[in-house]
């Protein structure tokens, strides 16, 4: 497997299309709905408060990843954070870590494009246990009702790791 994560706005056309073929199972499409819903959130135009990434598998997507902030962020979410919408992972690589991937390599991506945030937060149905039991075992933590029973999970990012030089 040769995986990395990559910024929307940096695929081919043909990488394009075929994130169009990403599909999730019929159980999870309820709570992250279909790729075509998440593409239809990114602004034709770009906006620098949205940001969208995408799983490549030697060059091929098999993962998206949508994040909002200020002046998009959710009413829930706290003002120096992220959110993170539509989590998806192609139902052809499920049970492969692809999920994993994509939450290990977000802090750097956030880092990159949105230097300033200090937090990633999500809502997840209480009725998805598996996607919450998911983020809870990647060091999520759940810290409250974001809306309408949903809940409401942090991420603090780490710092920047910062190459030291031996004084000796």
């Amino acid at each position: 497997m040769n995986t990395r994560l990559c910024a929307y706005d940096q695929l081919t056309p043909e990488q394009r299309l075929q994130l169009l073929e990403v599909k999730v199972n019929a159980e999870q499409m309820v709570f992250c709905g279909t790729i075509e819903s998440a593409l239809h959130a990114l602004p034709s135009q770009g906006h620098p408060a949205i940001c969208a990434f995408v799983l490549l598998d030697d060059g091929r997507p098999v993962a998206f990843l949508l994040l909002k902030r200020q002046p998009f962020l959710a009413h829930w979410a706290d003002a120096d954070s992220a959110t993170l919408h539509s989590l998806q992972v192609d139902e052809r690589f499920q049970g492969q870590g692809l999920g994993k991937i994509c939450l290990h390599a977000l802090p750097e991506a956030v880092r990159k494009v949105w230097p300033q945030i200090r937090q990633l937060m999500l809502s997840v149905s209480p009725y998805n246990t598996s996607a919450l039991a998911f983020y809870m075992s990647q060091g999520w933590v759940e810290c409250g009702e974001a809306y309408r029973g949903e809940r409401r999970l942090l991420f603090k990012l780490p710092p920047a790791q910062t190459e030291h030089l031996d004084a000796s």
